[in-house]
């Protein structure tokens, strides 16, 4: 079995508002002169290191813990896997 480090991001739905976003967006960027910028949402990453047989394992096993122990709140956010690789 191979060992792999997988990050999980949690955010906020897109209709739902992010206030921690929006101040970071306001008060940071467009005052710190990064007028670009058009927008910023902010969300957790969970870096987890799993034991799986496979990618594929190791994907299945993290979208299974995260529905099942309620990781997120699937009313107002989404989690998505940003990226698995493998743990030497």
């Amino acid at each position: 079995m191979n060992k792999y480090l997988v990050n999980v991001i949690i955010e906020n739905k897109q209709d739902i508002g992010d206030p921690e976003g929006e101040t970071v967006y306001k008060d940071l960027m467009i005052n710190g002169g990064y007028s670009s910028v058009q927008s910023v949402r902010c969300g957790k990453c969970l870096k987890i290191i799993i034991k799986a047989k496979s990618i594929e394992n190791a994907r299945k096993d993290i979208v299974k813990m995260c529905d099942e122990l309620r990781i997120y709140n699937p009313i107002v956010s989404t989690f998505t896997i940003s990226g698995i690789s493998i743990v030497k």
